[in-house]
């Protein structure tokens, strides 16, 4: 099981922030990450469905030898994850609103959670709010069709400043002084977002606790990749590979992945992506 990859699948491409971010912290380690372009976005659609198709993508994982499973969306985590570590067997770990930080993180007591319409309304946020948000205001904004722009390719464009201007001020103007990315394709926006809500207030991304606790998970469970430097530099080898899956059509999810996967330049090698029909059995 150590040789297998770590599977992480998401909506779209915006759990790609997640894989990038384990990328950093396992560099050993070979991804497999599956965008469920077909359906972009599970936003609105029905909790049952969502559970449903997050089973069907987390068994062909698990069917291509995924030794670990990462949810990289908070949809999917609010309405799936307990039935998957039920069916499961393999390590899985999700991503959730990072209200915790936040309510250390804030000094004026008001918090912003920026998601979609499903994850603020769901069973998991209220019981986040529950656990972390005593003594602080949490301003739950839905951010309906943002994650659309980000599956457009529209990083920056008007439309995609008006949506964040809409969403991002009025919590400003309540008063938060500190913002969640509670939909991971809102990590691509994070410039953006900082230079709307100004310098002093914090903007808190979930993707790096994900990657620690991916960490920790697969060392409990003794299928981290372990690495014997092979010179005297300590550089270790092999390095990990990259392997992209989508559900809808390959052109638009080649050309989204790449764009954001090598945005920092740190990952140069071409971009191929396999298309998938998750089919539940």
């Amino acid at each position: 099981m150590t040789s297998g990859p770590i599977g992480v699948f998401d909506s779209g491409v915006g759990g790609l922030s997640v894989a990038r971010a384990i990328r950093q912290r396992l560099p050993h380690e070979d991804l497999l990450y599956l965008a469920d372009t077909a359906c972009v976005p599970y936003g609105d659609r029905p909790e049952s469905w969502i559970e449903a198709r997050s089973a069907a993508i987390a068994e062909l994982l698990v069917h291509r030898h995924a030794k670990a499973i990462v949810v990289a969306c908070n949809t999917a985590t609010a309405a799936a994850v307990r039935s998957l570590r039920a069916r499961f067997e393999v390590p899985i770990v999700a991503i959730e609103p990072a209200v915790k930080v936040a309510a250390e993180t804030t000094r004026a007591g008001v918090v912003a959670v920026l998601a979609t319409t499903r994850t603020l309304s769901s069973e998991n946020f209220r019981r986040l709010q529950g656990l972390f948000g005593e003594g602080i205001a949490v301003f739950a904004q839905p951010c309906p069709g943002l994650a659309d722009r980000v599956e457009a390719g529209d990083l920056s464009g008007p439309a995609t400043r008006g949506l964040l201007e809409k969403y991002v001020r009025p919590a400003i103007a309540c008063g938060a002084d500190t913002i969640v990315l509670g939909c991971t394709h809102y990590s691509f926006l994070t410039g953006l977002i900082a230079e709307i809500a100004g310098p002093h207030v914090t903007i808190v991304d979930p993707a790096p606790a994900v990657a620690r606790q991916l960490e920790r998970r697969l060392t409990e469970t003794r299928v981290i990749r372990s690495v014997v430097p092979i010179s005297h530099l300590d550089e270790c080898e092999p390095k990990g590979t990259d392997r992209f899956l989508a559900t809808g059509p390959i052109e638009h999810a080649r050309r989204m992945i790449t764009e954001l996967w090598l945005a920092d330049g740190a990952c140069r090698h071409e971009v191929e992506v396999e298309f998938v029909a998750p089919v539940r059995r």
